[in-house]
């Protein structure tokens, strides 16, 4: 039976409206959350289909964009104030349904849409991907939401700071209570840091583009993009900040792969190494976890410069070519090959410097993939950490006497960073590596607040980068 035949003789039926824009973000957060796929890569190739459909102009994307990005940030505190609307625990509503409450929740609570639009505009989206039934469902749910402003929400659902601290702040700034207390051991320090660090986590960060030496300078690629358009970088020479709402796939030089698409951070750990002083010769480079390409690019470009020679080595297929791709155009020699850094097919001692960027939580890019601090768990940190050593244990082993190694991750987290790094200086699982630490902070000059050395942490609230950590390490034996 229809719904129209369920209605009551003489009830007229309404066709639920269609919204583009809400529809696409409720099909990119169900994707996120049935595939375990990542809204950076789902968004694009679904607004680049409204966009051909002729279905979204500029501002209907960038709405999409900010109800994708807003909804999955926010998420840990959105389900806090949900759960106190409801009459049943959070796991007993179905997915589908908890995403189109989300996307309500942040529409009423994090943006400047009126309360009437947003509650309106929230169970039409339920009509049409839910049925009429659960839409009713969502109608009362964010009509008891709307009637309190967030602030007053979080002081109802959080705990007490002086109670559970690090269970206030998860609410408060919607991470998982492990992340918050990872984050502040490896911060340090009292409350205002890590609530400005969780804060940082939570704002949209600022696309960053890496002009590539060789190919175009940054001063050249800030004049092509006008000054409306482009900012200088804060600490790398080859970094510009793209204005709000820029588009990279729309400049020619990131199509031509003159530049890209690269957050200063990584620009800064790639130019360390790059930079950190030798004796002898300064020939033979290797970036020994490759993928997906962006050190590794500005790597060669800076290599061809000085007439050495990149081997960059990525175990995944896909995320080889994907290296590819990146160096596609690059002056100078270089080659790209599918290996595993832990089993190497290249001979010991031979190369100059050595870079692995080691596979982690991926803990110091929540800004741009928030979904990952619901996906991950503290028992990935188990995974993940036979491998970091085995990385970080070839890699010495490739690099000649007096050459340097830089072991790097995105994720600020002690056990992925310092932890590793003195384990394999110690001996810890294995021999101990006959290497000796490199002063790091010198290599990044102008930037500041580097800590005590000899690694660098960098992190989103002090330096406007993704949290990179970097250790400089050179083999002594």
């Amino acid at each position: 039976m229809n719904e129209q035949a369920r209605r009551r003789p003489g009830k007229s039926y309404r066709r639920p409206k269609k919204d583009p824009v809400r529809i696409l973000a409720f099909e990119a957060l169900r994707a996120v959350d049935e595939r375990a796929a990542y809204a950076n890569l789902v968004l694009p190739p679904l607004l680049k289909k409204a966009r051909e459909a002729g279905d979204f102009d500029t501002r209907d994307a960038a709405l999409a964009t900010e109800l994708v990005y807003g909804t999955l940030r926010r998420q840990g505190t959105y389900d806090a104030i949900i759960s106190a609307c409801i009459d049943r625990p959070l796991r007993q509503v179905d997915p589908p349904v908890l995403d189109v409450l989300a996307l309500g929740a942040h529409q009423l609570l994090g943006t400047r849409i009126p309360t009437h639009a947003a509650v309106s505009a929230s169970v039409e989206l339920a009509r049409v991907v839910l049925g009429d039934g659960r839409a009713k469902f969502v109608n009362a749910v964010l009509r008891k939401i709307s009637r309190d402003d967030l602030d007053t929400w979080v002081e109802r659902v959080a705990p007490p700071y002086d109670e559970d601290a690090e269970d206030h702040l998860a609410v408060v700034h919607s991470h998982p209570r492990w992340v918050v207390s990872a984050l502040w051991d490896a911060l340090g320090g009292g409350r205002g840091g890590i609530e400005d660090l969780l804060e940082a986590d939570n704002e949209r960060p600022e696309v960053t583009l890496v002009a590539r030496p060789g190919r175009i300078s940054a001063d050249d690629l800030l004049d092509t993009l006008g000054e409306e358009s482009g900012l200088p970088g804060r600490w790398s020479p080859y970094a510009v900040r793209l204005a709000e709402g820029g588009e990279p796939g729309a400049i020619d030089a990131v199509r031509e792969g003159r530049a890209g698409v690269q957050d200063e951070g990584s620009q800064l750990v790639a130019l360390a190494l790059a930079n950190a002083p030798l004796e002898g010769t300064d020939e033979r480079w290797l970036d020994g976890c490759a993928g997906p390409g962006g050190k590794a690019a500005l790597l060669a470009a800076v290599a061809a410069e000085r007439g050495a020679h990149l081997l960059a080595a990525e175990k995944q297929p896909h995320r080889a070519r994907l290296v590819e791709r990146a160096l596609a155009g690059n002056p100078g020699p270089y080659q790209v090959i599918t290996a595993d850094g832990t089993r190497p097919p290249w001979r010991p001692g031979v190369f100059d410097r050595v870079l692995v960027d080691v596979p982690c939580t991926g803990l110091g890019a929540l800004r741009r993939r928030p979904e990952a601090r619901w996906r991950r768990r503290p028992e990935d940190l188990e995974r993940f950490a036979p491998l970091q050593r085995s990385l970080l244990r070839e890699a010495l082993k490739a690099v000649r006497v007096g050459g340097v190694v830089g072991y790097a991750t995105c994720s600020p987290h002690l056990a992925e960073t310092r932890t590793v790094v003195d384990d394999v200086l110690k001996g810890r699982g294995g021999p101990a590596a006959e290497a000796e630490w490199v002063d790091a902070r010198p290599l990044m000059p102008g930037v500041s607040a580097l800590g005590d050395g000899p690694d660098v942490q960098l992190w989103p609230h002090v330096h406007g980068t993704d949290a990179m950590y970097l250790a400089l390490l050179r083999r002594t034996a």
